[in-house]
């Protein structure tokens, strides 16, 4: 990558593109490009300089493994990478997370909110839960917990999903 424009300390991010500009994009260098296009418009940047910034806002990124991204080596990065990632671009790092995982997310949330709604889930309470809330591994064991609870309720053979009326065992 090519020297930056900015002073010494870089250039500083212009903001997140919004939902509707976000084209179809695939792979995390994909996902990386479109970000660098978008947050630093017209300048150039140097995989030191982000790696800097990152740094900077708490995260840790090194420049080489920022250059590897954008050359297409590293795919599958880990869930720190993502995290400097969406730090130094100013964004929700499940942003550069594979669309699967996303999905999977996301449905998660949806069926416990359903049920929620549903009454099939009367509260919650987490302890020592981080900015993110609830990880999606927990809520799937949450579901699966309560989609066995209902089973049993309604007993073996009954084919029941369990009921929206009844409460959960506590």
């Amino acid at each position: 990558m090519a020297k930056d424009d900015g002073d010494a300390r870089g250039p500083e991010p212009v903001g997140a593109p919004g939902p509707d500009e976000l084209p179809r994009l695939a792979s995390l260098r994909e996902k990386v490009e479109y970000m660098v296009e978008k947050t630093f418009p017209g300048q150039k940047i140097s995989g030191r300089v982000f790696a800097e910034l990152v740094r900077d806002r708490g995260g840790s990124l090194s420049h080489s493994y920022f250059s590897n991204i954008l050359a297409g080596k590293v795919t599958q990065p880990s869930e720190d990478i993502l995290k400097a990632l969406g730090l130094g671009f100013g964004v929700d790092w499940r942003f550069f997370k594979e669309e699967s995982e996303v999905v999977d997310d996301v449905v998660a949330g949806l069926q416990f909110l359903a049920k929620r709604r549903t009454g099939e889930i009367s509260g919650l309470a987490g302890r020592g839960l981080d900015d993110d809330g609830l990880p999606p591994e927990l809520l799937r064991f949450a579901l699966s917990l309560l989609e066995d609870a209902a089973r049993e309720k309604d007993g073996p053979g009954s084919g029941g999903t369990g009921g929206a009326a009844g409460e959960i065992p506590r």
